[in-house]
């Protein structure tokens, strides 16, 4: 499988391009169960663990630009090497997840769906 470099976002830089206009779509790919308790407000849960992952995927706009987090960033930087793998062309990773973002801003509440 081909291996791309891995876009990397620092939860700063993340957090301001989310404010930007036409800004990037935000996918969430932890659980469920873990979105429900909290997530970034705007963000679409496919979770890494789900059996259709790469069906999910494929039916993304492969022009449009991803965000993509988890708590840690270990299932988010798999699922950014998919991407890339997959064609899509603009994909970045939140380092560190939302473990990185509490640090940065503070508890992640229940963010709109």
């Amino acid at each position: 499988m081909l291996r791309q470099k891995l876009n990397n976002l620092r939860p700063e830089e993340f957090a301001r391009a989310l404010h930007q206009k036409n800004g990037p779509i935000l996918l969430d790919v932890r659980t469920p169960e873990e979105f429900q308790q909290a997530h970034l407000p705007g963000a679409i849960n496919i979770s890494y663990l789900t059996p259709d992952l790469w069906d999910r995927l494929e039916q993304l706009d492969r022009e449009s630009t991803y965000f993509v987090y988890c708590r840690t960033e270990r299932r988010s930087m798999r699922v950014c090497m998919l991407m890339q793998n997959g064609g899509f062309l603009q994909v970045y990773n939140m380092e560190g997840g939302l473990c990185a973002w509490e640090e940065a801003f503070g508890p992640v509440g229940v963010g709109s769906r």
